[in-house]
C-alpha cells in the first residue's frame, strides 16, 4: 500500500493554472511545477502522468472556471458593448496562451480551445440575437482587445464603429 497523498490535488491544479497562465506551457519546466506546486516530482508524475497531463487538467479547469461563468454573464448582455466588455474583462490568459502556443501543435488542446470558443460564440449569439458568424467575429474582436491590454478604449472605439455599420 502506497503512502497517502501529501498534497491537495485541487490546490495543485489551481496553482498550475496560474503558473501556465503566467508563463505558458513551454515557459514552465517540471522543476518549476514541483517548486511552485509544492509537490514531489514522483507525486506529480503519479497523479498527473506528465507535464502535459497536468497542463490538460489545468486548461480544462481554467475553461470551466473562466468560460463557464463568462457564458452565464453574457446571457445578461443586452448590447454589443456590454458583451465585448465582459469578454475583455475576463481572465482568459490561459485560453489565449493555449490558442497561440499549444493548439497548433496539440490536437487535444486544439479541441478544448475550439469547444471553448464555440461556447463563447454561442453565448454572444444568443445574448445579442446575432448570426453565428457575427458572434464569432465579436468573440475574436473581444479576445483581440484583451490581448492588446486596453479593454476600455478599444471596446468603446469598436462599439462606436460597429454602430456606424449599415
Amino acid at each position: 500500500m502506497g503512502r497517502p497523498r501529501a498534497f491537495d490535488e485541487d490546490e495543485a491544479v489551481h496553482a498550475a493554472v496560474d503558473l501556465f497562465a503566467e508563463r505558458a506551457y513551454d515557459g514552465v519546466s517540471v522543476d518549476d511545477l514541483v517548486n511552485h506546486l509544492g509537490v514531489h516530482r514522483n507525486s506529480l508524475y503519479k497523479t498527473f502522468g506528465s507535464k502535459r497531463g497536468l497542463y490538460l487538467i489545468a486548461l480544462r479547469r481554467h475553461l470551466a472556471d473562466a468560460v463557464g461563468p463568462l457564458v452565464d454573464e453574457l446571457a445578461t448582455a443586452s448590447d454589443t458593448e456590454t458583451a465585448l466588455r465582459l469578454v475583455a474583462a475576463a481572465d482568459l490568459r490561459l485560453l489565449l496562451l493555449a490558442m497561440i502556443e499549444r493548439a497548433p501543435a496539440d490536437e487535444e488542446v486544439a479541441s478544448e480551445v475550439t469547444a471553448a470558443l464555440a461556447t463563447l460564440d454561442g453565448a454572444i449569439a444568443g445574448a445579442l440575437g446575432v448570426p453565428a458568424d457575427l458572434a464569432a467575429a465579436l468573440t475574436a474582436a473581444a479576445l483581440g482587445i484583451l490581448l492588446r491590454g486596453n479593454p476600455g478604449d478599444a471596446t468603446t472605439a469598436l462599439t462606436r464603429h460597429l454602430a456606424q455599420l449599415p
